[in-house]
């Protein structure tokens, strides 16, 4: 079945499914217009295609008129002057081509009922425009193609431009992203510390931003070998960890990869990330390239349809994704965790997987209560599920938002 198909596929399964709970969603949604960053010149930052950089600013109220939430928008990467050609001219590689609304749900809802710990805060979407998780530093440009990998220095003009609004004043921060914008967390969290006032109460979140450096199915290091061209192209390794990169001096972009960059944030941290990742499952464990026959299409469509051996392979993933975050969960003091067996992709964002009736549960918490527990010092918050299929509480399909990410990588 080609690529259209399969897409055709995973809609008519998810509008069959999944409608009732979608348009409960909508009901409650918040619109939040885009700003433009105008200042964003001066330092040399700019999207793919030279547009200026951009975020989406709800402004917190009440009690959390002083504390600030910051999401880190997703969508994949580019590794080579191909792909990042054909992305600048879309909405992941300008802001000329983005929605200038944008729906703010989940963590970022202004709903009590619906957020309870962070509906107050000042709540800032930033849009992902350069295709390296905000960390690339150089400019591509052969006389007749500019290219502007930029991320870097996007991140740092949106900063600068919500200090002076409130940001330079926080009490609270909560610094968070999904997928790309999850690993950007990583690669941003003591960064964002710096800019902050030092009695304020930073930390950070990933959600499924945990990209592991693991063989696919033929044995190969395919998503190493990715992130070592986008490394490279992007201008990216004078921006990772500098204590990681001495690490690991001979191949410092694994730095890249959250399960060694880790060790060394300093900032408390929480990892959101399901033990069957829908995207590492479709592009690290089995990449298209690894499974050239389609012995794994049913499989990747509906877990129920994975044979003996694709479910043990599967095992055999949760159990290195836990194996990298033992050390975390054993020794660190301040961290937190919440690794769910749901066959997902971002779950901060979305209210039916954040705090719903029917929404995920481990150990009887929804993610949302975890993130709170864990933030507000409530409870020790490191929760690990049993393994598929024991979660009841999983609908265990490819959601609308998973289509669209596996639609735009």
């Amino acid at each position: 079945m080609n690529a259209n198909a399969l897409m055709a596929a995973f809609s008519l399964l998810v509008l069959l499914t999944c409608a009732p709970l979608r348009i409960h969603s909508q009901l409650e949604r918040r619109l939040v217009n885009m700003t433009l960053v105008r200042n964003a010149p001066s330092i040399g930052a700019y999207c793919l295609d030279g547009s200026l950089p951009a975020y989406h600013f709800d402004r917190g109220f009440g009690a959390g008129e002083r504390n600030w939430l910051l999401q880190f928008e997703g969508g994949g990467w580019c590794n080579d002057i191909k792909s990042c050609l054909e992305r600048a001219p879309t909405r992941r590689g300008s802001t000329r081509y983005m929605s200038r609304v944008e729906v703010f749900s989940g963590i970022l809802s202004n709903n009590a009922s619906l957020n309870p710990d962070f509906y107050n805060w000042n709540r800032v979407k930033l849009r992902y425009c350069d295709g390296a998780s905000f960390a690339g530093d150089a400019v591509f440009q052969n006389g007749t193609s500019l290219l502007y990998f930029r991320g870097q220095r996007i991140w740092r003009a949106i900063i600068e431009d919500l200090l002076p609004k409130g940001l330079g004043q926080a009490k609270k921060a909560l610094l968070s992203g999904c997928s790309a914008g999850g690993l950007a967390t990583f690669l941003h969290c003591d960064n964002f510390t710096s800019y902050l006032p030092k009695d304020a109460s930073v930390k950070c979140l990933s959600d499924a931003g945990f990209f592991l450096d693991g063989r696919d199915i033929a044995m190969n290091h395919t998503m190493r070998y990715f992130y070592k061209s986008l490394v490279t192209l992007q201008g990216v390794e004078k921006n990772l960890n500098t204590n990681c990169t001495r690490a690991i001096s001979l191949y410092p972009e694994q730095c890249m990869f959250p399960q060694y960059a880790l060790p060394y944030i300093k900032t408390p941290f929480f990892i959101l990330n399901s033990a069957y990742d829908v995207y590492q499952f479709h592009h690290i464990l089995v990449p298209p390239a690894a499974d050239p026959h389609g012995h794994w299409y049913h499989c990747k469509l509906n877990p129920a349809a994975c044979n003996p051996v694709q479910i043990a392979t599967l095992q055999g993933f949760r159990k290195y994704m836990l194996q990298s975050l033992r050390s975390f969960f054993i020794n660190s003091t301040r961290g937190g965790m919440y690794i769910n067996s749901c066959f997902t992709h971002c779950q901060s964002e979305t209210q039916d997987t954040w705090l719903a009736p029917d929404s995920p549960r481990v150990s009887t918490k929804a993610i949302s209560e975890a993130v709170g527990d864990w933030y507000f010092g409530r409870s020790v918050s490191k929760e690990i599920d049993c393994p598929y299929p024991c979660d009841k509480t999983c609908h265990n399909m490819i959601g609308l938002s998973q289509i669209q990410v596996l639609n735009n990588l």
